[in-house]
């Protein structure tokens, strides 16, 4: 009778365990995949912007001949962008882009008569809107990686997550020298 008591005891146990482990599982999975779906909402802006930036780029071209060299490195860096294969070379790249778009804003504006021209300020209005989208998906990523994070780290899921194979995540971080204002010189 004691020995089978004993057998249910650590029958118990187990179920539980496992029941618990299967949850852990289950929980890591879908925090996982609501990383990358995230990270997707990220690329969809960058796609987003990087399908104005061509529009712009010809709008203001014409008007703008002598600044060649900002919209070859916009242009350089958009190519390093397409060419980018992981989450962290793309968020390198992105950051790229938005460097050398940001030199272009601020040449722009010592330009005033090209903010008199409709399509560069309808393109400036859809490409500040769409910075504001990045942004805004960008602070998601970083609150489901964090909630990722600490789901993976904290015990004892922590134990399991290791046994599954599940890691940290990288938050998207600003390339150093990002804080910097784009200097112009004319």
């Amino acid at each position: 009778m004691k020995g089978n008591a004993i057998l249910w005891i650590v029958l118990g146990v187990a179920v539980v365990i496992l029941v618990y482990a299967t949850s852990v599982y289950n929980g890591l999975v879908k925090a996982n995949e609501g990383v990358d779906a995230q990270w997707a909402q990220v690329e969809s802006q960058y796609q987003r912007r990087f399908d104005l930036i061509p529009n712009l780029v010809s709008s203001v071209q014409g008007a703008m001949s002598q600044e060649q060299a900002v919209f070859t490195a916009l242009a350089e860096a958009r190519a390093k962008y397409a060419g980018a294969r992981t989450p962290d070379d793309r968020a390198a790249m992105a950051s790229s882009v938005e460097s050398s778009f940001a030199r272009l804003l601020a040449i722009m504006e010592n330009y005033p008569q090209l903010k008199s021209i409709d399509t560069v300020q309808s393109l400036i209005a859809e490409l500040a809107g769409t910075e504001n989208r990045v942004a805004v998906e960008r602070m998601r990523f970083n609150e489901m990686v964090r909630d990722y994070n600490v789901s993976v780290k904290t015990f004892p899921r922590s134990m399991f997550a290791g046994m599954f194979g599940f890691a940290p995540r990288a938050m998207f971080e600003a390339v150093p020298g990002a804080e910097e204002v784009p200097q112009v010189e004319l």
